[in-house]
């Protein structure tokens, strides 16, 4: 479905925490038809910015601990962290320009 790479509420302090990249998270679900809208564009973004950020999915079903963590109370929901800490937090599907812009300091 996605070429993100998948991380988990065990693997998450490994992959985001502690990474050196700027890494945007995205918690998604299944079930959730505009979680499955916004894949393909994250992907896209993902390959056009390889270097400035890398793109991961967090399933909420299966990984609570962290969904909760970071209060998810509404998907698809997506955190950009930097040195392990929050940057920037976009709710919703949107298409890709308004991502972008979104995003356009960490894609600088």
């Amino acid at each position: 479905m996605s070429n993100a790479t998948a991380v988990t509420d065990a693997s998450f302090e490994a992959d985001v925490l502690n990474s050196d990249e700027t890494i945007l998270v995205d918690f998604w679900a299944e079930w959730c038809g505009p979680c499955r809208a916004v894949s393909p564009i994250l992907d896209q973004i993902a390959a056009e910015n390889t270097g400035k950020i890398k793109i991961v999915k967090l399933n909420v079903d299966d990984n609570p601990q962290m969904a909760m963590k970071y209060q998810i109370t509404s998907i698809p929901a997506m955190k950009v962290f930097k040195g392990g800490e929050v940057a920037k937090t976009i709710i919703g599907a949107k298409p890709k320009p308004a991502l972008e812009a979104d995003l356009a300091d960490f894609l600088a």
